[in-house]
């Protein structure tokens, strides 16, 4: 019998068994293993396409509104409560977000989202009724206000360390998408012959597209990667156990959220008009608008850069609601002699937006506690924003002019800055719950 030494020389000399590699997907990597360089450039590329998918559903809708509304006979009142569907379905879809998350992981959550978008954005236009066209629509704003609310923690997860130039590079893709929506649909529609429903049905060849890259990560289930500095075992890191209404933070930046919104939906559904009663011809008025949205593309990117290397993030809020204060003051005083100047005040103004994002994500230390924040301040932010752009209709149909309409946008304004101050302050939703 051969010895010990002999058996264990043929045991190390045998060849090692040969298993068959996994074709059906890439590996994705684990918490605490560094992803591929190709993996983050796909992801960074979703993120972008999933940020232009954001808002054309919504702005290529105002563009067509009178369109749809012949085309449907829907009345006048359907047609208001259609304007005001985007952030009631942003409030109430977006609640769901942190459990689908938990339960499928994000990336196949957005991956979901967009394939929603693009069914509802597709479908909408031919179902021949106002039912179903809100039907559709609520399924487009359910994939957009999950994707909403999963954005900064995609870029937790994947971008730990470039927190705001990933959060300016998503927001900046955000603005372009809602500018090119709000300039293009028209023209386009005009181009493949006139008719609205094409014209509204295009956008969803965009939403198609961005679903190819989030099928890399829909096996993803890996949390965020661990931070930087090492959470003590009793600051209440774990997630789960959060109390986030008990954060005063938290309340902050849901009201800033909600604050910002509330300007940025009466910017875009009443701005035009005030340009239009003080004398601006339709063409130059719709400009404007595109000017104030155009605004965002590169301040999204810069903005968000700038406050990620700032230990306090007031400082900007302020800097922003004066904006907005002079150029609702212009509006008032001079709307037509200084138009051009109070459409770029108010773009400037309106990039609140990203700051309030970056901010959702670096006010958690986790992240699944980024995905609790974003949920509670985009969601509660949503419902604080509806009132806003109908009371700007009561006062205008009761007074006769604009003047209380501009006070009211101008005096919102006030409060945006005192939260937006509170919420950017050095401290984490960890530290107060």
């Amino acid at each position: 019998m051969p010895d010990d030494d002999t058996q264990t020389a043929t045991l190390k000399s045998a060849p090692t068994p040969r298993t068959a590699p996994d074709l059906r997907a890439p590996r994705l990597p684990d918490a605490n293993e560094p992803p591929a360089p190709w993996l983050l450039r796909l992801i960074a590329v979703g993120l972008v396409l999933a940020a232009l998918n954001l808002r054309p559903a919504i702005t290529s809708l105002g563009a067509l509104l009178e369109e749809v509304r012949d085309g449907l006979h829907m009345s006048g009142s359907v047609a208001g409560v259609l304007t005001s569907v985007p952030p009631l379905c942003f409030a109430v879809f977006g609640v769901m977000a942190p459990r689908l998350a938990r339960r499928f992981g994000a990336g196949a959550v957005v991956c979901a989202g967009m394939a929603a978008i693009a069914i509802g954005v597709g479908f909408r236009p031919y179902v021949g009724s106002t039912a179903g066209f809100l039907a559709a629509s609520a399924l487009a704003l359910m994939g957009i206000a999950v994707s909403n609310i999963l954005m900064p923690v995609i870029v937790k997860r994947w971008f730990p360390d470039r927190v705001g130039s990933m959060t300016g590079l998503y927001s900046m893709a955000l603005a372009l998408g809602t500018a090119l929506a709000a300039a293009l649909t028209v023209p386009v529609t005009g181009a493949l012959g006139g008719n609205w429903q094409t014209g509204l049905a295009v956008w969803a060849g965009l939403a198609a597209a961005a679903v190819l890259p989030w099928i890399v990560l829909v096996r993803d289930r890996t949390p965020a990667p661990a931070p930087a500095v090492p959470v003590p075992a009793a600051s209440g890191a774990d997630a789960p156990a959060l109390r986030i209404t008990r954060s005063r933070t938290a309340w902050a930046l849901a009201c800033f959220f909600g604050l910002q919104a509330t300007a940025a939906y009466i910017t875009m559904g009443w701005m035009p008009q005030i340009f239009r009663d003080a004398g601006v011809s339709a063409g130059t008025a719709g400009l404007l608008l595109a000017v104030t949205m155009a605004m965002g593309v590169p301040l999204a990117f810069v903005i968000p850069r700038v406050a990620s290397r700032l230990r306090q993030q007031g400082p900007i809020v302020v800097v922003l609601g004066l904006c907005g204060l002079i150029g609702y003051g212009g509006l008032y005083l001079a709307p037509a002699a200084g138009a051009w100047a109070w459409a770029l005040l108010l773009g400037v103004a309106n990039c609140a937006f990203p700051l309030a994002l970056t901010m959702i994500g670096m006010r958690a230390r986790s992240g699944a506690g980024v995905v609790r924040l974003s949920a509670f301040a985009q969601s509660t932010g949503y419902l604080i924003s509806i009132p806003g752009p109908l009371l700007v209709g009561v006062l205008y149909q009761h007074s006769g002019g604009w003047g209380l309409p501009i006070a009211l946008m101008a005096g919102l304004m006030i409060p945006q800055m005192a939260v937006g101050f509170l919420a950017g302050r050095d401290r984490t939703i960890e530290d107060e719950c």
